[in-house]
Protein backbone atom coordinates (compact mmCIF):
# COMPACT_ATOMS: atom_id res chain seq x y z
CA UNK A 1 0.00 0.00 0.00
CA UNK A 2 2.91 2.33 0.69
CA UNK A 3 4.19 1.91 -2.90
CA UNK A 4 0.78 3.00 -4.25
CA UNK A 5 0.73 6.16 -2.13
CA UNK A 6 4.31 6.97 -3.18
CA UNK A 7 3.32 6.66 -6.85
CA UNK A 8 0.24 8.82 -6.27
CA UNK A 9 2.21 11.52 -4.46
CA UNK A 10 4.86 11.50 -7.19
CA UNK A 11 2.16 11.76 -9.85
CA UNK A 12 0.53 14.62 -7.93
CA UNK A 13 3.87 16.42 -7.66
CA UNK A 14 4.51 16.00 -11.41
CA UNK A 15 1.04 17.23 -12.23
CA UNK A 16 1.47 20.25 -9.97
CA UNK A 17 4.73 21.14 -11.67
CA UNK A 18 4.09 20.17 -15.30
CA UNK A 19 0.30 19.89 -15.45
CA UNK A 20 -0.33 23.19 -17.23
CA UNK A 21 1.29 25.26 -19.93
CA UNK A 22 3.30 28.34 -18.96
CA UNK A 23 1.68 31.72 -19.32
CA UNK A 24 1.75 33.27 -22.77
CA UNK A 25 4.32 35.96 -23.48
CA UNK A 26 3.04 38.99 -25.30
CA UNK A 27 4.66 39.91 -28.61
CA UNK A 28 5.53 43.37 -27.25
CA UNK A 29 7.56 41.74 -24.49
CA UNK A 30 9.59 39.66 -26.98
CA UNK A 31 10.53 42.48 -29.37
CA UNK A 32 13.07 45.19 -28.67
CA UNK A 33 13.16 48.25 -30.88
CA UNK A 34 16.26 50.37 -31.17
CA UNK A 35 16.85 53.52 -33.14
CA UNK A 36 19.17 53.14 -36.12
CA UNK A 37 22.57 54.75 -35.82
CA UNK A 38 23.15 57.74 -38.07
CA UNK A 39 25.44 57.25 -41.06
CA UNK A 40 29.05 58.25 -40.64
CA UNK A 41 29.88 60.45 -43.65
CA UNK A 42 33.63 60.34 -42.98
CA UNK A 43 33.75 56.53 -42.91
CA UNK A 44 31.55 56.16 -46.00
CA UNK A 45 33.37 58.79 -48.06
CA UNK A 46 35.30 57.62 -51.13
CA UNK A 47 38.89 58.76 -51.38
CA UNK A 48 40.29 57.93 -54.84
CA UNK A 49 43.84 58.90 -53.84
CA UNK A 50 43.94 56.65 -50.80
CA UNK A 51 41.93 53.76 -52.22
CA UNK A 52 44.89 52.23 -54.07
CA UNK A 53 46.50 51.35 -50.72
CA UNK A 54 43.74 48.94 -49.80
CA UNK A 55 43.99 46.75 -52.90
CA UNK A 56 46.71 44.33 -53.91
CA UNK A 57 47.76 44.48 -57.54
CA UNK A 58 50.34 42.18 -59.13
CA UNK A 59 51.40 44.83 -61.65
CA UNK A 60 52.05 47.33 -58.86
CA UNK A 61 54.06 44.72 -56.94
CA UNK A 62 56.34 44.01 -59.93
CA UNK A 63 57.22 47.65 -60.36
CA UNK A 64 58.17 49.50 -63.59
Amino acid sequence: MEAQSTVDSAAAARHARFGKLPERIRYEDMVEEKAATPRDAVRDAYDPEGSWMSFSCLAADLGP
